[in-house]
């Protein structure tokens, strides 16, 4: 197995790659735990086995990695959605809800993720927030492309299609917040119900 020269931790090198995704894995945990501005890169490195410089080798600053984290979260975020609807046709109904069951797993099984994203997004420095700016756009049009149309193939029916997709994207996201393992709801069982209401926000009028 071939190593990364620069990044060594107290153990010895890090194997290629490794180094990244302990950085990755560590830092998801601290901002969790503390906030971005409750945790320190030392936290962090600590957190991953590594040594400072060893942190710096990968992200120069926290800044930098808090950017990076979301950059990853997002498009792996949006990598989901685009495989739930490549297996759906064109029908906004069908659309609508294999993006409500995309976005609802997501939110369950990468929890930690859609918080810091959620949560951290404020606390980006203009250069990032600029950077990263088309991402949180593409998020919005995800949705609104479906919910408008939805609108012009008659099959939703609220007045207000901006604000139901605003609704139906927080309400889904906001899973992420609240939700436990071993609750109440399985995933599965959290689908079919933000199914029903996000179909009932778009004012779908089964026939």
């Amino acid at each position: 197995m071939t190593t990364a020269v620069s990044p060594d931790g107290p153990g010895g090198p890090i194997p290629r790659g490794g180094g990244r995704e302990a950085i990755a894995t560590a830092a998801r945990e601290v901002f969790q735990e503390r906030g971005y501005h409750g945790a320190s890169i030392r936290d962090i490195a600590k957190r991953a086995g590594l040594s400072l410089s060893a942190l710096y080798y990968w992200h120069p600053s926290k800044q930098d990695l808090l950017a990076a984290l979301i950059e990853d979260n997002t498009l792996d975020y949006f990598r989901r959605c685009d495989e739930a609807l490549a297996g759906v046709g064109e029908g906004a109904v069908e659309r609508l809800t294999a993006l409500v069951g995309a976005t609802v797993v997501y939110r369950v099984e990468r929890q930690t993720q859609s918080n810091i994203s959620n949560r951290e997004w404020r606390n980006l420095e203009p250069q990032h927030e600029e950077r990263l700016k088309e991402l949180r756009v593409k998020a919005t049009t995800i949705w609104s492309d479906i919910v408008d149309a939805g609108v012009e193939q008659g099959v939703f029916h609220c007045e207000h299609p901006v604000d139901a997709r605003r609704a139906a994207q927080a309400a889904c996201n906001a899973i992420a917040e609240w939700y436990r393992p071993g609750g109440t709801a399985t995933a599965e069982e959290l689908v079919d119900h933000y199914t029903r209401i996000v179909l009932r926000i778009v004012d779908h009028r089964p026939t």
